[in-house]
């Protein structure tokens, strides 16, 4: 038989065990799971404005985000020289956007430039779209095009990014232009209609270097940036 002392620690260890219950909760298996950055571009490809990546020169909800410092041996710290071209350029930018924030564009063309070279491994055309202007959406079409109708795929995946640094900035007629090279580490092949490899190594990670444009009309309400010029950097 128990005696009344072990009903009265049974009785705690029962309370006890509800009290952490309800503090630390259980697991069901359908908890969210842990943060994923990769998951956070896909929410954004998900989100309305048709997928359309906001590079934060200016932020997406059209909140001022942090200024630069003003001093101008400090304004763009890390990001340009003082008295540089690309100094002046990003000057005239911030002069007329006043949300402009150099960090915050570079963080925002890091994630374009990774979802613009994996949406044109698969062909997909409607981020794509959503993401270069009219021109660069035709060259890149048209490749895709060619690439489908010899049966050929193309399988991509980042290894890293390793640098994204902005080469030149300028201010034309109210329309922002900022130039950056990335250089990343990539494993790319591309197969025939057979599987066979034609182009790449999906064993072997390739450093490749692109010297990309984005622009934004600033006088337009459009937060958003374009890849408006690309090529392969040295």
């Amino acid at each position: 038989m128990f005696d009344i002392y072990t009903i009265i620690f049974l009785a705690l260890a029962i309370l006890i065990f509800l009290k952490l219950r309800s503090v630390l909760g259980q697991r069901t298996g359908r908890e969210r799971p842990p943060y994923d950055p990769y998951s956070a571009r896909d929410a954004v490809r998900g989100a309305t404005n048709d997928n359309v990546v906001r590079l934060p020169g200016r932020s997406a909800d059209s909140t001022p985000v942090a200024a630069e410092p003003a001093d101008a041996a400090e304004r763009w710290k890390g990001i340009a020289e003082p008295g540089s071209s690309v100094a002046n350029g990003l000057d005239a930018i911030a002069r007329e956007d006043k949300s402009f924030n150099a960090k915050h564009f570079v963080s925002g063309a890091r994630t374009a430039y990774e979802m613009i070279v994996l949406a044109y491994a698969q062909g997909d055309r409607r981020t794509l779209r959503n993401l270069l202007s009219r021109d660069v959406y035709e060259g890149f079409e048209a490749a895709i095009r060619e690439r489908e109708s010899k049966g050929e795929t193309v399988e991509s995946r980042f290894v890293a990014i390793e640098k994204s640094d902005i080469t030149g900035a300028e201010l034309r007629n109210r329309v922002a232009q900022i130039t950056v090279r990335f250089v990343s580490q990539l494993i790319s092949v591309t197969r025939d209609k057979a599987g066979n490899v034609i182009d790449g190594n999906p064993e072997k990670v390739a450093d490749v270097t692109d010297v990309w444009t984005f622009a934004r009309d600033l006088s337009s309400r459009d937060p958003n940036w374009k890849l408006v010029a690309t090529e392969a950097g040295q």
